[in-house]
């Protein structure tokens, strides 16, 4: 991380969530501006990709894998606990399962249930587009 050389880093860079870790290369504390800052530089850069790399190559062995999340992070997590966790638990209930998500990319955090056979998967860009995809597929159900 001390590596990494951005145009600003700010306050807390990884934090231990329930099930995950998730590591922030500029920082939680960063600016709504320096937030969307970061999002550009990643695009054309790929820090959370090549640091992604880095962390693979350098362990490879620690059963975890990784999804980039949001604009500035990217989760850490053992291997099974993505996303499709939940699918045991509720694959015998329905008959049919949907997913919405925006990160639906390989290497997206969505990308894993979002491709996962026992779901029907939806790519989503915001707010509305979830809205129109969810209202399409309630009226193809009768609902």
């Amino acid at each position: 991380m001390s590596e990494i050389r951005l145009p600003c880093k700010r306050g807390t860079f990884v934090e231990f969530r329930n099930g995950m870790i998730n590591v922030c290369p500029v920082g939680r504390s960063c600016s709504v501006s320096e937030r969307q800052q970061f999002s550009e530089y990643d695009k054309e850069h790929k820090i959370r990709e090549t640091f992604i790399k880095a962390i693979e190559e350098k362990f490879p062995d620690l059963g975890l894998k990784y999804a980039n999340g949001g604009q500035i992070s990217f989760d850490c997590f053992p291997v099974g606990w993505d996303k499709t966790f939940c699918l045991q638990y509720i694959e015998k209930e329905y008959d049919e399962i949907y997913f919405y998500g925006d990160r639906t990319q390989k290497g997206g955090n969505d990308y894993e249930i979002y491709s996962d056979e026992r779901v029907q998967g939806r790519t989503v860009e915001g707010p509305d587009s979830t809205i129109q995809l969810v209202t399409e597929d309630l009226s193809r159900l009768g609902l």
